[in-house]
């Protein structure tokens, strides 16, 4: 029986597909649970027409974060931080305090967005990735100076 899914199955299929089960599977656990429906020529064109608007979706929203991207390398984030002799702050610079400072500045960047291999201890600016959306990545200026 041709089936098309409606939600991932494990070791069937994926959201969307149209496959071929066996008739047993299809009517006594995929239907009655709701995980498939029939795949008719009207329940496929339908099916066909949310995949391409979820497609057109995800490409505008690939394009804002790239814009996001670019606007983002050329701004420099400042924040203030205590530090000691030579330039060593005390604490350290992570990634959430790069998140509430660039909020402060009407942008908003999910912390666990922000690559940061260890937090910032020393004074100066220190390029930081983004890694926005799948395939956009953007990097972002961080200014400390101390308080």
């Amino acid at each position: 029986m041709k089936v098309i899914f409606l939600q991932d199955v494990k070791g069937q299929g994926k959201k969307g597909e149209v496959k071929e089960v066996s008739e047993g599977y299809a009517r006594n656990f995929l239907l009655p649970k709701g995980l498939v429906q029939p795949a008719t020529a009207g329940a496929q064109k339908a099916q066909e027409q949310i995949s391409a608007a979820a497609g057109k979706k995800k490409e505008r929203e690939k394009q804002e974060f790239q814009a996001l991207a670019a606007k983002l390398s050329e701004m420099t984030v400042v924040i203030k931080a205590k530090a000691g002799e030579g330039g060593r702050l005390f604490g350290a610079i992570t990634s959430k305090q790069i998140a509430e400072a660039l909020e402060k500045q009407k942008i908003t960047v999910d912390k666990r967005k922000i690559e940061l291999d260890e937090p910032i201890r020393t004074l100066g600016v220190t390029k930081v990735q983004l890694k926005l959306y799948p395939d956009v990545k953007g990097t972002l200026s961080v200014q400390v100076v101390e308080e």
